[in-house]
């Protein structure tokens, strides 16, 4: 066995979820992984773990649903996955999500069962995702290669040596190789990411003004007392942990009516099983107004229905563009890699990034200026030549990124 598969699960239960003794850990994962699943399962009863409980998905089973169930299943969430998201999350559960599914796994479903069914689960799921969205248990996105998924990187090679080239590449990413000690690596880059967030959020910038040479001329508002997050997180009982591997980005979340101006996607744009190309939004006191795409437009218009958050932004996150995931130069249609190989915006629900927002209610965060809803889409802006401009309270420029990259 390739001694950097066990080190990438130690990683996972280690820095990802950092596991505690005694505690349950959910994974969710493709069948197709379940042998890396079955790794992470050792590595946490390794580490003390309560009970490790599976859910298992498929992509040829989740597509056939969609194409071929009644009607009706669209517009309901079956008790026990209710229950058993809702539940464990209740409990204090950590959750670990190996996601990698065929990015046009749901290529030609009707957009709109797609939508219906992400209403009732999200409203069906709301307590889970309001613990998760403030920490209230630990969490960790993860990916691995699946045949499908390997082959759209890399069409030009076989399926072997597609899933082959794209592990290199994912552990190149997550900082796994032979000889050296990831767990320390990440230690260190969280702490780089963490005097990064703490730089901006003492700016107290008014708002960010994003201009690059593709069509992005955007002014995005943030709300008082915004705070910068990235790299580790911290449950409110004090436990660190680390919510995507990899991850590069710092991230905050923009005032919700403060937002005009237009956005185009710097790269294709994975949703709902399907790739979505040459996405552009116009906006206009924070909601999109306007959507342009040359593939998917209707997967897009879709998803900005889903309810009154929706076409509002809910988040805004930093990247440099002279990063290892972007360096790579490969598209890897997954947003977890693509997401932080560049800047990028979400629309949908926001992280509650004000100070003290993780002990705040819905309704206190609505009034601190941030968005609600049960959809939450992080589309990539990111290019060499990106502005980022943050002006002051009192009016005072000063710059954030030039030429793709950090100014400070």
């Amino acid at each position: 066995m390739d001694d950097r598969l066990c080190k990438y699960a130690k990683l996972l239960i280690e820095t990802g979820v950092n596991l505690q003794k005694g505690q349950r850990l959910i994974i969710s994962s493709p069948v197709e992984s379940a042998g890396f699943a079955r790794l992470c399962t050792s590595a946490a009863y390794d580490a003390g773990c309560r009970e490790v409980v599976v859910r298992w998905t498929d992509d040829y089973i989740t597509r056939e649903k969609y194409l071929r169930g009644e009607n009706c299943i669209f517009d309901e969430m079956p008790e026990w996955q209710t229950r058993f998201y809702n539940d464990y999350s209740e409990e204090g559960a950590a959750f670990l999500s190996i996601h990698a599914s065929d990015p046009e796994a749901l290529k030609g479903v009707d957009p709109d069962r797609l939508r219906r069914a992400n209403v009732s689960s999200g409203k069906a799921l709301e307590p889970f995702r309001r613990r998760q969205m403030t920490n209230l248990f630990q969490w960790c996105v993860v990916s691995v290669p699946t045949e499908a998924w390997a082959k759209k990187v890399f069409p030009g090679l076989g399926v072997e040596a597609a899933v082959n080239r794209l592990w290199d590449e994912i552990y190149k990413c997550v900082r796994v190789a032979d000889g050296n000690d990831p767990v320390k690596l990440w230690r260190e880059h969280i702490e780089m990411l963490r005097v990064r967030r703490e730089t901006l959020t003492k700016y107290q910038f008014k708002s960010l003004h994003y201009v690059n040479s593709i069509g992005t001329d955007l002014m995005v508002g943030l709300p008082e007392n915004h705070v910068w997050e990235g790299g580790s997180e911290v449950t409110l009982g004090g436990i660190p942990f680390c919510a995507n591997i990899p991850t590069e980005e710092v991230f905050s979340a923009p005032k919700k009516d403060s937002v005009s101006g237009s956005v185009v996607a710097s790269k294709p744009l994975v949703l709902g099983g399907n790739i979505i190309e040459g996405l552009k939004f116009e906006l206009e006191n924070g909601k999109i107004v306007r959507v342009e795409a040359e593939k998917g437009k209707d997967i897009v218009d879709n998803e900005l229905m889903v309810d009154e958050g929706s076409p509002y932004l809910g988040e805004v996150a930093l990247v440099p563009f002279d990063s290892p995931i972007s360096n790579s130069g490969i598209l890897f249609y997954n947003t977890l890699f693509d997401e932080n190989a560049s800047c990028h915006f979400a629309f949908g629900k926001a992280y509650p990034c004000v100070k003290n927002g993780s002990s705040m209610s819905p309704e206190e965060l609505k009034s601190a200026g941030l968005n609600d809803s049960i959809t939450h889409v992080d589309f990539m802006i990111g290019t060499p030549d990106l502005s980022v401009t943050g002006i002051t309270e009192s009016g005072e420029k000063i710059p954030v990124f030039v030429n793709g990259n950090f100014a400070f």
